[in-house]
């Protein structure tokens, strides 16, 4: 392939990224068929490569690429019976609330797909634990952690970015509000240890506390 060409497939994927995060801007909050479209622009193969590299330097997260662990099916009505202190009540009160269904992620062979598959099916977990809400500093937050925890993590920057943008544009009085929610996550998952990895459906029904202190989240 010539450099000429190497640099019009270069610009043709800054300008789909650019076109995905405008459309992002554009969109309301929570169009998951604009989020898709924004994780298929600006998920490169060198920057998963990279994100996997680094996980794996922790032992948890290397083993689970090794082994991938599945969260299995979730019986909310059934976790809602376990006590309020538990992990397990809290997820599925969480979903419940929210008229939510737990995500399915799209697993197959490669690394890639195993972290795109864990990252989605345990992201609700990942909010709990977090204690990161559903609301738009929640997200901001989560986003935040995501970044400080995921080596390359381009799709929660974009995210970010989108909703930096959304302040600049549509409402600039939130930017504040915007900024600590984004430093508070960065902040926690820097002090946290990985989240990635763990084999949640195991620790339905410890107690959401010892969950929190066992990772170093402090909420």
């Amino acid at each position: 392939m010539s450099m000429q060409t190497l640099e019009n497939v270069a610009q043709q994927w800054q300008t789909s990224v650019v076109e995905s995060i405008i459309n992002m801007v554009n969109a309301e909050d929570g169009d998951f068929g604009a989020i898709a479209k924004l994780s298929q622009a600006v998920n490169d193969v060198s920057s998963i490569n990279k994100m996997i590299e680094f996980l794996c330097n922790h032992p948890q997260c290397k083993r689970a690429f090794e082994e991938r662990p599945r969260l299995g099916n979730v019986d909310l009505q059934l976790l809602h019976q376990l006590p309020e202190n538990t992990l397990g009540y809290a997820y599925a009160n969480h979903m419940i609330k929210n008229n939510l269904t737990p995500l399915q992620g799209n697993f197959g062979d490669s690394n890639y797909q195993f972290l795109a598959a864990h990252l989605t099916e345990t992201h609700d977990i990942w909010h709990i634990v977090t204690g990161c809400d559903t609301n738009i500093t929640g997200e901001i937050k989560l986003e935040a952690f995501y970044v400080a925890q995921l080596y390359a993590s381009r799709f929660w920057l974009a995210l970010l970015t989108k909703n930096l943008l959304k302040a600049v544009v549509f409402d600039i009085e939130v930017s504040s509000k915007y900024m600590d929610a984004l430093t508070e996550g960065w902040l926690m998952a820097k002090q946290a240890k990985p989240l990635f990895g763990i084999q949640w459906n195991t620790l339905w029904e410890t107690s959401l506390e010892e969950v929190r202190n066992s990772l170093t989240i402090s909420n």
